[in-house]
């Protein structure tokens, strides 16, 4: 997408057969130890310890490229800590696009990175190969490094803080990825203008955090049913010894008026300027259209997750023995496309409680991820999403901006029907 284009995504429709998967080519191993990092845990549990082997490498590279219909196709690399790797694995990986890549088609690669090791010889292959940078920053100093600390519990944001910098100056485009974890919740403005005004980012996309305390060992939906805690009770919060949650996780009510607050400052300045993924996707489906954001999505099952030994997963939040697929090397697509991942898809739309089928942002919400759907309804349904009350009061807020925002955009013929 053209950042400076806000309404890009609504014109361009996507192609028929289109998935994304973000690699780990280091697995789970870092150079920081972020206190609520959902990641560090899958080297016990499914040894997520070592470098992807140069033959899976290019056995992947191969068949992402053959599995798509898309002119444009998008590689991300994430770890862990993907620079880790050194400039040489990616120039490697730069090598074998090329070599698989048709005339016709168009390869793009993201890297997701904490920017600790970024200098300026990263800088110039990363803007010579055109890599779009995803960038974690929690935002102002003491929101990002209370959780944010390298393996010798040091803060961080200060090297962050640097790369940015670096990025600037060789004019390579970056998001911003920024965790809203229970602290910097609490402060959505400062969150927000620090992003905007210090950092000058662009693309602006939020994560709730939102990790059960079993997270470590225990799959999604595999959960004990009767430790699921109903609706606004003491243990659906978080901060206290009877809750379901870690510490750090976002409380669901600031986690709204987090929401309400940043949507409300984007829209009075930086509509058409900045691009935060939650909004944007969001004006996409007030228009009518599927969510551009899986979690807002009817059904789920095309963004999943390669580890550095070559396994395939349903997704990068389900990495878990329960939702291995497969190897790569039993063939991407048949693997991507199995009545096994179908179902997984499928199962965030059937699982749906009354509660939820019966809420008038069904349309907007589709009940979030189903990763985060471990309370009970009020009337002790199973399968709400930790969130509801906080995405509730979120979409209730910019309904009539919405509203009047996509009949604007329909009056002005910006929009074409899907």
């Amino acid at each position: 997408m053209d950042p400076h284009n806000t309404y890009q995504f609504i014109i361009s429709p996507p192609p028929k057969r289109c998935f994304h998967l973000m690699a780990k080519p280091i697995g789970a191993i870092c150079n920081l130890n972020c206190s609520y990092c959902y990641y560090l845990s899958k080297k016990e549990l499914i040894g997520s310890n070592k470098r992807i082997t140069d033959d899976i490498l290019e056995e992947y590279v191969k068949q992402y490229i053959n599995a798509q219909d898309g002119q444009e196709i998008v590689f991300t690399w994430q770890g862990g800590e993907p620079t880790l790797l050194g400039l040489d694995f990616f120039q490697k990986v730069v090598e074998l696009e090329r070599k698989f890549c048709p005339p016709e088609k168009k390869i793009e690669n993201d890297l997701q990175t904490n920017g600790v090791l970024l200098d300026d010889e990263w800088c110039k292959y990363l803007k010579k190969n055109r890599f779009l940078v995803g960038l974690s920053i929690d935002g102002p100093q003491p929101l990002h490094d209370c959780y944010r600390v390298d393996l010798a519990y040091q803060p961080t944001w200060e090297r962050v803080v640097r790369a940015v910098k670096l990025l600037q100056k060789y004019e390579i485009p970056f998001n911003t990825l920024t965790v809203i974890h229970r602290q910097n919740a609490r402060r959505p403005l400062d969150v927000y203008r620090f992003l905007r005004r210090e950092i000058g980012s662009t693309r602006i996309q939020f994560i709730p955090l939102v990790e059960p305390k079993v997270y470590t060992s225990i799959a999604p939906q595999h959960w004990d049913e009767d430790s699921q805690p109903l609706l606004g009770s003491l243990a659906a919060r978080p901060g206290n010894p009877h809750s379901v949650v870690t510490d750090c996780s976002v409380d669901p009510d600031d986690y709204g008026t987090f929401l309400c607050k940043v949507f409300d400052e984007w829209y009075r300045r930086d509509i058409g300027k900045a691009f935060v993924f939650f909004f944007e996707c969001a004006l996409g489906q007030w228009l009518g259209m599927e969510a551009s954001l899986c979690i807002f999505a009817q059904t789920c099952g095309q963004a999943l997750a390669l580890e550095s030994d070559g396994s395939v997963f349903s997704c990068d939040h389900y990495v878990y023995p329960e939702y291995r697929l497969g190897h790569i090397k039993q063939g991407l697509s048949s693997l991507v496309y199995s009545a096994r991942q179908a179902d997984f898809g499928y199962y965030k739309q059937k699982s749906l409680p009354e509660y939820c089928r019966k809420c008038p942002y069904l349309f907007a919400c589709r009940g979030e991820c189903p990763k985060n759907r471990f309370l009970r309804t009020p009337s002790g349904e199973m399968g709400l999403n930790y969130l509801c009350n906080g995405l509730r009061k979120y979409f209730a807020h910019i309904d009539p901006f919405m509203q009047s925002l996509a009949k604007e955009i329909k009056g002005a013929s910006l929009f074409t029907a899907p």
